[in-house]
Formats: structure tokens, C-alpha cells, sequence
């Protein structure tokens, strides 16, 4: 680590939070140790990768190369001019490959700790297969590693590759100190920098664009809705406008990740599972296609982190899917089956015929999904009397239905030791658009009847409502008597 006398820069002013990411950054760019240094920062596309890098090296005058899809010598010749320029030589080095290349970076740490940025390495690695061993080369090159205090950080978006190149069986795992992860921001933080106070709305807007923060920087230009009552023309001026770049970008995010022959079948599976298909079988059937091809799509969807997959907490061996970016959500649910007529028609037409769409599929299971990363995010232990384990949807069958699982819940919570072995700590119904009262609390003690039927332990676990719209009297006075757990919207975002 770095020595404790040097002071560690203070994360510039124009990135919002990231904070711990920074430390972590700042922390290995400013290592003492003689010897080079190697680190990897991963994420998907659009969540700050390149302007948190970008913050690194121009407060601690390092380096940053932004790599592009193209030839060897195309690459080699646009990091030599961008080298020129930093070292202010007259002209750009003559380098004969990867090698030359690499040295020469590596020889910017030679005096004091540099952090060298290579952006998007995976597209070099595309074009340049052996690179990855070069690397490993030039650091193991000499007995102890290579002398310097370069601090090389290569970033990429493509997570199956960046995987790939730095799993335990990967040579450049053992050089590696740092794995960062740069992550969408959570709900509360995408309120924050979308500038938001009320959470009615800032939960609509993430239910749109998510936490990814290029879309309010370069996407929509810092538009934001001024209250609730501008949501709808929000979204016809910002996201359905054909003038703004985030009308396509659902495609675009999809066509940068995928392989052009599997896009077609991945948007199906995509509108698929945002309607409502939530098993491998079911999207199947939805499509009408095999389910060997099925499997196939869902499987790279999940690799390049667009689709989730997590066991139903009532029978692990039911796997659900959800998509994962909100933005992908919205546009196949409740704006793909419009793209013609958008093209036609002015966007406030279109949308008062998607939104109740929107509203129906879209928002609520949005809001199911943020209740369940409430409670592991920011759910104290007191909640459910210990540290939530995980918290996911469960269903069962009911024996009268023997084909169906009719009885759902929404945000069901155990304690530590998994899915299938976490103590059940709650049981919880989500509905974002309903008043809930003592029916919703029935419908849960009715539930949590079924699982002591089966066996589930429920001695100890909490009945549970969420709520969009608020709870009645009666159902306040059972939370009064502590009959019920109610998480409405200002305890989700904070405010209570």
C-alpha cells in the first residue's frame, strides 16, 4: 500500500460519489513500492469507468490511452502519438510491436508512481491475442519484478473477456493488486445525482434510466424532470425523442455487447423476461423456440451482465430471470412494440399509449426489486432482528393448483447461509400503486401458513408490506403493535 506519509489526493469535485472507488484508485496509484504494479477495473458500459479514470490521471498527471476496435498497427500507432504528446517528445516512437510498446509505458514509473491507463483493453486483446503474455513478460522479466513505480491500469466493458484474462488460470491474475468493479449507482445515489427530492418520482426515473450516470451527462444533457407532473413530458423529450441519443441506446447497448447473429433472439428474450417471462421454459415457449437456443441467448445475456439470475427463495431449484439494466426493461417492455410509430408519430402520442405498460409491468417490478436491494443494502439489523442474508422472490404452488404457483411474495428475506439455507427473517408483498391495508398483512400470514406446512421454520419471521401509494390507518396501528414491517417510499430513499 502506499506509505502513510504521502498524502493521498482528494477525489475531484466533478465526480459524484464514488468514493470508495476512489480510495481504492488513489491508493494503488500512489504505492511507494519499487517495483511496477499492476490493476484491473471492470464494469459495464456507461457507468463512469472512463471519467473516473480519466479523474486519476489528470489529478496525478498520469496517462490514459482510450483503446478502439482495429488493426495491430493502428493501435500501436495511435498509442505512439498519444505517448509523444504526454512526453512531449518531437515525434512518436518507432515501435516494432507489444513489446516496445510496453516497455516504454512501463519506463513512465521509472522516477516516481505514475498511473498509466489503458481504456478498453479488451479491444487490443481482440486484435492483438498475445498481448496479455507480453505483459506478463515485461513484469516477470526480472528476478523480484520489473523495477519502476509504473502503475499500469487496464479497464475494459466486455465482462466475459475481462474474466477471461484475469481469472485464477489467467497469467496475469498473480500480477494483478487490484480488482475494481465499477458498479451502476445504487437508487438512493441515482436520486442524488439526477437531483431529485421526491422519491415518487426519482423511483419513475430510475425505473427508466436506471444508475448509469452517462445518461444524464451525454445522453440527455442534464435534463432532469422538474416534478412529478413533468415525468411524462420527460420522457417524451428526452428518452423517445429521435433527436437525443438515448432514444437508440438500448439498441446500441445491446448491439455493443452481443454478436450480431444472436441480437435478434437476445432482443425476444430480452421483451421476453421484461414481460413477465421469469424462467428459462417459460421464454422458451414465448418464443417459440428451441430451448437449446433459448438457453444459448439467456446464457450470454447473463455473461455480458444484462440478465440476472437468482433461485426462487421458496424453491431454490426454480431459477428466475430479471433484466438487469433498467433501460432494457423499459425500451422492450413498454417501448419496442412502438418503435414504428414513433417513427410516424409525435412522442406524446405514443406514450400515453405505452404508459400504462410502463406502469403495469415496468414500474412494478421495478419497485419490487428496489425493496429487495433496500433490504440488503440499507435494512438494518433491527428490521428483522439479524443482517439480512439475501433477499429474493419466492413462490409456491398451492396443492389445489398443482400446475400453478399461486402464492407469491415479493421480497422474501433469510439470514446468512444462502437461498436454500438462511433462516427465513421475512416475508414481504411490494405493490407499488395500491393503498395497502389489513388484506395485503392476511395475504401474508396466509402465506407463511403454506411454508410452516412444509416445514419452513416461520417462528421468527416478519410479516412485511412495501408500498408506492402509502398504508391505511389499521395497517399502521398493526405496525404499531409490531405485527408488521411497512417500508413505504421515504424509508426506501431515506427519509424516515
Amino acid at each position: 500500500m502506499a506509505s502513510s506519509h504521502i498524502p493521498l489526493p482528494d477525489k475531484p469535485d466533478r465526480v459524484f460519489d464514488r468514493d470508495a472507488e476512489w480510495r481504492e484508485l488513489v491508493a494503488f496509484a500512489c504505492d511507494s513500492r519499487p517495483e511496477a504494479r499492476l490493476g484491473v477495473v471492470s464494469g459495464r458500459l456507461r457507468q463512469g469507468k472512463t471519467y473516473l479514470l480519466e479523474a486519476l490521471t489528470g489529478t496525478l498527471a498520469g496517462f490514459r490511452f482510450g483503446a478502439q476496435r482495429g488493426t495491430e498497427p493502428e493501435s500501436l500507432n495511435h498509442l505512439a502519438a498519444e505517448f509523444a504528446r504526454y512526453t512531449n517528445a518531437s515525434a512518436p516512437p518507432r515501435w516494432h510491436g507489444w513489446e516496445d510498446a510496453v516497455n516504454d509505458l512501463l519506463a513512465l514509473g521509472d522516477h516516481r508512481p505514475t498511473p498509466i491507463v489503458i481504456d478498453e483493453f479488451p479491444d487490443l486483446v481482440r486484435q492483438s491475442p498475445s498481448l496479455p503474455s507480453v505483459l506478463h513478460s515485461a513484469y516477470r522479466r526480472h528476478d523480484g519484478g520489473r523495477p519502476g513505480q509504473a502503475r499500469l491500469l487496464l479497464s475494459g466493458s466486455s465482462l466475459p473477456l475481462m474474466r477471461r484474462l484475469f481469472s485464477t488460470a489467467s497469467p496475469l491474475h498473480e500480477l494483478s493488486d487490484l480488482h475494481l468493479t465499477v458498479r451502476p449507482l445504487d437508487y438512493r445515489q441515482a436520486a442524488r445525482f439526477w437531483n431529485i427530492d421526491d422519491p415518487a418520482l426519482a423511483l419513475l426515473v430510475h425505473a427508466v434510466v436506471g444508475g448509469s450516470p452517462a445518461y444524464r451527462r451525454d445522453y440527455v444533457q442534464n435534463d432532469a424532470p422538474a416534478d412529478g407532473k413533468d415525468f411524462d413530458a420527460w420522457v417524451c423529450r428526452s428518452v423517445l425523442n429521435p433527436g437525443k441519443p438515448l432514444f437508440r441506446e438500448a439498441y446500441h447497448l445491446l448491439h455493443d455487447e452481443i454478436d450480431h447473429r444472436d441480437l435478434a433472439l437476445c432482443h425476444s428474450a430480452l421483451a421476453a423476461v421484461a414481460t413477465g417471462c421469469s424462467t428459462q421454459g417459460q421464454v422458451a415457449d414465448c418464443l417459440g423456440a428451441p430451448l437449446t437456443d433459448t438457453a444459448h441467448c439467456l446464457g450470454l445475456l447473463r455473461e455480458h451482465g444484462l440478465l440476472h439470475s437468482e433461485a426462487d427463495a421458496f424453491r431454490p431449484h426454480l431459477i428466475r430471470l430479471r433484466v438487469a439494466e433498467p433501460l432494457l426493461a423499459f425500451e422492450h417492455a413498454a417501448v419496442r412494440p412502438h418503435r414504428s410509430a414513433l417513427e410516424q408519430q409525435d412522442p406524446v402520442t405514443v406514450w400515453k399509449r405505452a404508459r400504462p405498460v410502463f406502469d403495469s409491468m415496468v414500474v412494478r417490478s421495478h419497485f419490487a426489486q428496489v425493496c429487495r436491494d433496500w433490504v440488503l443494502r440499507f435494512a438494518g439489523p433491527d428490521v428483522f432482528g439479524t443482517g439480512p442474508g439475501s433477499a429474493a422472490h419466492g413462490s409456491l404452488t398451492a396443492p389445489s393448483h398443482p400446475g400453478g404457483a399461486d402464492m407469491a411474495a415479493d421480497v422474501v428475506v433469510r439470514g446468512h447461509g444462502g437461498v436454500r439455507d438462511g433462516a427465513l427473517l421475512s416475508v414481504g408483498l411490494a405493490r407499488w400503486d395500491e393503498v395497502m391495508d389489513l388484506d395485503h398483512l392476511e395475504r401474508v400470514r396466509g402465506l407463511l401458513g403454506s411454508l410452516a406446512d412444509r416445514g419452513e421454520d416461520v417462528g421468527r419471521t416478519r410479516p412485511a408490506c412495501y408500498s408506492g401509494a402509502g398504508f391505511s390507518p389499521a395497517l399502521r396501528a398493526a405496525e404499531a403493535q409490531g405485527q408488521v414491517v411497512l417500508v413505504g417510499l421515504d424509508r426506501l430513499y431515506g427519509r424516515t
